[in-house]
């Protein structure tokens, strides 16, 4: 009997690579999103562990500088997988989200436990906005809306999900690109858009129509690599990173999300896989996101940053190389020696 025909992307149309099989992404022998079945047997367990309905950051709100000019780097946590990254007189966003939900409902979903780390009305000019793929917890349509208004920032992403922001933001400057693609900014900075393991939704009958992917931002003086929202996948990604781009000053990698392991592993790591990620990609600094904000999965609200910890002890590494940040966290990233970038 022949195959169903599958419906038609909505999102992004072309040819066949080794990642796109003409209708639908996925990632190169790895892992799709876990079954309907399984979703439902992970929601109706009772392992959840409770969260707080508030859980201040010890940080004050930030209010950085309007720019961070030459070699140095600033970043401020926002919350989750959004951080302001400011270097070589860029100011970028990662994965911005200001909303209160994460969820296509505005009554119902993960609700923010702290609020941004950054007022919203705080922000230095932004240039540039990194997305990283299209679940509701990384590309805010909310938020990108107040953005375009306030900023007229680029935004770049993953292929189809230009098709997704370009209905809801119209006007929004947007630069959509495949895995592989080298995106030139100006003033001797690019952005370099690279495979993670993950997938998509925005609902129930658009899963894997637009890419996932990280970013490599290169400056002048460093790399630094947002690595998005990944699972390990055997560290493939991450010895690609290092192959391709020698090593990183700064790497943001997630380290929440991560429980219960049989249903999460293949797309969101833990934080002993973020740190055999930090080496494998040879990255000098760590930042931690993609925990403590939005009660996404089962672990406690402060398990990942102890997690680190004890992954950073038994690896021998400080625990200053790889650092869990809270909203209104600023760290300025120490330099590292040439050949360490």
């Amino acid at each position: 009997m022949a195959a169903r025909k599958r419906a038609a992307n909505r999102y992004y149309s072309g040819p066949p690579s080794d990642h796109f099989d003409g209708t639908l992404f996925f990632n190169p022998d790895g892992r799709p999103p876990g079954r309907f079945a399984d979703l439902l047997k992970w929601q109706l367990s009772r392992e959840r562990s409770k969260w707080p309905t508030a859980d201040p950051s010890p940080f004050p709100p930030a209010r950085p500088v309007e720019r961070i000019d030459g070699s140095a780097l600033r970043l401020t946590m926002v919350g989750h997988s959004s951080l302001l990254v400011q270097t070589a007189g860029l100011n970028i966003l990662t994965d911005p989200v200001w909303s209160r939900r994460v969820s296509p409902l505005s009554f119902a979903g993960p609700k923010r436990v702290n609020p941004p780390g950054i007022a919203f009305s705080h922000l230095p000019p932004i240039d540039l906005v990194l997305v990283s793929h299209n679940h509701y917890d990384h590309l805010d349509l909310a938020t990108l809306k107040r953005l375009k208004t306030k900023h007229d920032p680029l935004l770049l992403t993953p292929l189809g999900n230009d098709t997704i922001v370009g209905a809801a933001v119209p006007g929004m400057r947007l630069s959509a690109h495949d895995w592989g693609d080298r995106v030139d900014i100006g003033d001797g900075v690019a952005v370099h858009v690279e495979p993670v393991h993950h997938w998509s939704a925005r609902g129930t009958r658009d899963r894997r129509m637009a890419l996932w992917a990280g970013f490599v931002v290169e400056t002048p003086d460093a790399k630094i690599y947002f690595a998005g929202d990944t699972g390990f996948h055997g560290g493939i990604n991450y010895r690609l990173m290092a192959q391709k781009h020698g090593g990183f000053r700064l790497a943001i990698l997630p380290i929440g999300a991560y429980e219960p392991r049989w249903f999460m592993a293949p797309h969101h790591q833990d934080p002993e896989e973020a740190v055999q990620g930090m080496l494998l990609c040879n990255a000098a600094y760590a930042a931690g996101c993609h925990w403590g904000t939005f009660r996404l999965t089962n672990e406690p609200i402060e398990e990942p940053p102890r997690k680190l910890g004890e992954a950073l002890d038994a690896a021998g590494l400080p625990r200053q190389r790889f650092r869990a940040l809270r909203p209104g966290e600023v760290w300025d990233v120490p330099e590292v020696e040439r050949g360490g970038t």
